[in-house]
């Protein structure tokens, strides 16, 4: 069981006692304490409107994710010199081009599932054959995004995915290492 699993069961727990006999809220606290943006994505993703725990979702955590993402979208745009902000107008432009791929990268990792197959890349309908709308691949094409940006959003995708490995990495260590 990965760390994402034991994640989500420690949510799910009707128990969160922390003593020598319960440990439920162990990956709770590892998440906390491995730090960094990968806490508050463990905690938007998989915590804040649960499918059996809709009344519990907290819009401000993702909005705190969003803001969060965006200047850091921000940063890596200009570090990689995504658009030249030579002029006013180049300034602006380049500022909405970060917005938006900030919105849609996050957006399209929180819930990147294929609709048409439920992210099993199987159709289930019309015989058992490869979903078309995702290839068989399970994950969603990002909408919205053409060109120069759906190449940008495809790479913050990957970035917040690295974020998220990262974290349930360190994690899991602190899960394994007993250091908590």
């Amino acid at each position: 069981m990965g760390f994402t699993d034991r994640y989500i069961a420690s949510i799910g727990s009707s128990n969160l006692m922390d003593d020598a006999l319960h440990h439920q809220t162990d990956p709770l606290a590892a998440a906390a304490l491995a730090g960094d943006i990968g806490a508050l994505l463990c905690r938007v993703k998989y915590a804040d409107g649960t499918l059996n725990r809709l009344f519990e979702g907290n819009q401000q955590n993702l909005a705190q994710l969003l803001r969060i993402w965006t200047v850091e979208v921000i940063k890596r745009g200009r570090t990689r010199r995504w658009l030249p902000e030579n002029t006013a107008w180049d300034a602006q432009a380049a500022q909405a081009l970060y917005r938006r791929v900030a919105e849609k990268s996050l957006a399209h990792w929180l819930d990147g599932k294929c609709k048409g197959c439920s992210g099993t890349g199987v159709r289930v309908l019309l015989g058992n054959g490869i979903c078309t709308s995702c290839k068989g691949t399970g994950v969603a094409p990002v909408f919205g995004a053409a060109g120069l940006e759906l190449e940008r959003v495809k790479d913050m995708v990957s970035e917040l995915s690295s974020i998220h490995d990262s974290h349930s990495g360190r994690a899991g260590g602190l899960l394994r290492g007993g250091d908590m």
